[in-house]
């Protein structure tokens, strides 16, 4: 979000020390726990190697702490505790006799050479253990000593971190709800102008707020009257403090309306400008109060701080993705592609490519609209594209790449459903990917309306080949890091590490190119306007733009919890049958329904959903959990495409602007529907049979023999 003009202190504005900075702590430290997570395990490593004694069987971890001695006694007079022991059998009638007893049994006596070989044992632990103890005590060196506290220090100060995940991601979503807020940046079907949109934004915030804080209220005061001690209460307070603050803040919007200088407006036009999430909560509130839950809203919102980690690794790839924005990388790519002259279609096929894995490594397809979508567009427009095929390819740009590794959604799924892995659905994830972007090609090849032209390579390859140098410190950049972390810390770039390294690699790329870039005004073109110069002000802005985003997403996402719970609590499910007739009217079914979903909510909260309702009909009609999931994946980017949300259509609106998009309507107005209409039919028509394929293709082969060979094309995923 950019910060409206208000007083500054050292020439920050206000809004940046007690939102922008709070926030950029919050990220940084965020990167620092996961950072500091994989530095303690080669502290382990590099402690075992220094210290441990294979040989004496003493290893690191003995060594983290002093050494208790042992309270046995490895010199006991055995006969005589053999004695003893038998002699206290006998007179209690053993155990071996009551047990005896118990199932009918006759008493048995006890038998001395059994005690022995007991006691003989005994012995014989309690020597090691005193050896063992021996072998401690001598191997606590003064450098052991020295640096057992540097290690264990370090675990302790990032255990803390660690501890308090769900507290540091509250924070950011709170600070981040608030900016939004104050900046009118909540997602809505489309953003509002005037007056009137403004005020009916902020009456619907006022009610949405209301409903949240009244809930969070009920469940503090539930929970306190159930007499078991609450669980982290500063999280309640928290929530309370928030929706408090939103509570004030529309209400002084509503009581004093904000005056916009495009006019008054009108109210159909500004009922769309409602944000989304105030929609869900609203009607998640309202449902919750009928049936008396006074306390549904809080508890489905506080599912958020379930799975921290998922949800600060978005943040970090939001981030990521807006300091990708303040960069040239996607530019120098673009520069590579120039010299092959490529019709708008071809360019617009390479780009989906590169954007579909650029949109794995930024977490949701969303951000990546954020991110890129505006230079796609410029790149489409100057290769020819008419606006409408730019629109479309800049919507459907994110929408590939959320089957691919190492897309977070993919995680979460792993994360709540043991049926599958990470790898089982990135591995089909693969084959999907070039199914989707196979029909695109086709479909844009197919409708295109001018010659597929292309450069000779004799002209086209010696001036790639120029383009590619400027692109080599960059590479140089990103290889140093990703070997950094592999080599020093012994971690590789996956799905696991890519939320904590993938920021690590675009802070320092940002470096470089604003450093290697001082003074070169001409290679910010006109489309990338909001690049800021220097390193501090473009990590700044890159700052700010990440909370709007923040903000406006995990409200969204949080909310569509909300909204998943009504769904699950409605009992509409019931309503249905668990096994159906065939797995092919289950398949139909589930489709529709993930369909659905994908148009209302979002895919995170989506997931949640369907883990706990929908999953376990799939798997009662034997469906294979890959395959489910797989449809699902397609399914909601389906949904993403579709109104009345159609929230990658939203972004997309939101990154061109809404006069570019109000001309490119208007530019086809006289031709035929579908020139009219590309934008909108031609990712939906591609997500639609890429999904019917999906979906319907694996069943086929399953049912029908002379199908077989067709699952030999494609080896099976590693376990």
């Amino acid at each position: 979000m950019n910060s409206s003009p208000s007083r500054t202190v050292l020439g920050r504005t206000l809004t940046e020390w007690f939102f922008s900075l709070p926030v950029f702590t919050l990220l940084l430290l965020t990167l620092i726990i996961g950072t500091g997570e994989m530095v303690h395990g080669q502290l382990l490593k590099l402690g075992e190697s220094m210290f441990g004694d294979h040989n004496a069987q003493v290893q690191y971890f003995m060594l983290r702490a002093d050494p208790v001695k042992p309270e046995c006694n490895p010199n006991i007079d055995v006969d005589a505790e053999v004695a003893r022991q038998s002699a206290g059998g006998a007179a209690a009638g053993g155990a071996a006799d009551d047990i005896d007893n118990l199932f009918g049994g006759e008493p048995t006596a006890v038998d001395p050479a059994v005690v022995r070989k007991s006691v003989l044992q005994a012995q014989e632990i309690c020597r090691m253990k005193h050896d063992l103890y021996e072998k401690v005590v001598q191997h606590q060196t003064p450098e052991v000593k020295v640096y057992r506290t540097i290690e264990t220090s370090f675990h302790v100060l990032f255990q803390l971190g660690t501890d308090n995940r769900s507290l540091i991601l509250l924070l950011m979503v709170a600070i981040s709800a608030i900016t939004t807020t104050l900046g009118f940046h909540h997602i809505g079907i489309r953003p509002g102008h005037y007056s009137k949109d403004y005020l009916l934004q902020s009456g619907s915030q006022l009610l949405a707020s209301g409903l949240l804080l009244y809930s969070c209220w009920r469940y503090f005061e539930i929970l306190g009257a159930s007499g078991v001690p609450i669980e982290h209460p500063l999280l309640h307070y928290i929530w309370m403090g928030l929706f408090s603050i939103l509570v004030l803040i529309n209400l002084k919007r509503v009581v004093m309306p904000v005056k916009s200088e495009h006019g008054e407006g009108n109210w159909s036009g500004a009922f769309l400008s409602i944000p989304l999430y105030a929609h869900m909560a609203t009607v998640a509130g309202v449902y919750f109060l009928i049936k008396g839950h006074d306390a549904g809203l809080a508890i489905y919102i506080n599912q958020l701080m379930e799975l921290p980690s998922i949800f600060m690794n978005l943040g970090l790839f939001i981030w990521a993705g807006m300091l990708l924005k303040q960069s040239r990388l996607v530019d120098l790519f673009m520069n590579i592609l120039r010299p092959w002259s490529l019709s708008p279609q071809l360019l617009t096929y390479i780009i989906l490519l590169a954007a579909s894995y650029a949109t794995a490594y930024t977490g949701a397809s969303g951000v990546f609209v954020i991110a890129a979508g505006g230079i796609i567009y410029h790149e489409v427009r100057a290769a020819g594209g008419t606006r409408q095929f730019a629109l479309a390819a800049t919507a459907m740009s994110g929408s590939l790449g959320v089957v691919l590794r190492p897309c977070l959604l993919v995680v979460l799924i792993a994360a709540l459903n043991k049926q599958v892995t990470t790898s089982g659905l990135y591995h089909w994830g693969f084959y999907v990917f070039l199914l989707t972007s196979t029909l695109f090609f086709l479909a844009s090849q197919l409708l295109r309306t001018e010659r597929a032209a292309i450069e000779s390579p004799r002209t086209a390859i010696p001036a790639m080949l120029r383009q590619v140098i400027p692109t080599i410190p960059y590479i140089i950049v990103v290889v140093t890091v990703v070997w950094l972390y592999e080599a020093v810390l012994d971690t590789k770039l996956n799905e696991i590490t890519a939320p904590t390294i993938m920021p690590v690699i675009l802070l320092i790329t940002l470096v470089y190119d604003k450093i290697s870039n001082r003074g070169k005004t001409e290679l910010t073109p006109d489309y990338a306007s909001h690049r800021q110069e220097g390193v501090e002000k473009s990590i700044r802005f890159a700052t700010n733009e990440t909370i709007g985003h923040i903000g406006a997403l995990l409200s969204l996402m949080t909310l569509s919890l909300a909204m998943g719970g009504v769904i699950e609590r409605s009992e509409v499910m019931g309503f249905f049958p668990k096994v159906f007739e065939n797995h092919w009217i289950a398949m139909t079914f589930l489709v529709v329904t993930k369909v659905l979903l994908g148009m209302i909510m979002d895919p995170f909260g989506a997931v949640v959903l369907v883990s706990g309702t929908l999953a376990p009909i799939a798997y009662a009609n034997n469906i294979d959990p890959l395959h489910f999931w797989m449809m699902v994946l397609v399914a909601f980017e389906l949904g993403y495409l579709l109104p009345p949300v159609a929230i990658n259509q939203l972004l997309t609106r939101q990154v061109i602007g809404e006069d570019e998009v109000n001309t490119a309507d208007k530019e086809v107005k006289q031709l035929g529907f579908y020139r009219r209409y590309e934008r909108w039919i031609l990712p939906l028509a591609v997500m639609a049979v890429g999904l019917v394929v999906v979906s319907y293709a694996p069943l086929a082969v399953h049912d029908f023999p002379e199908l077989k060979f067709i699952a030999d094309w494609f080896p099976a995923p590693p376990h």
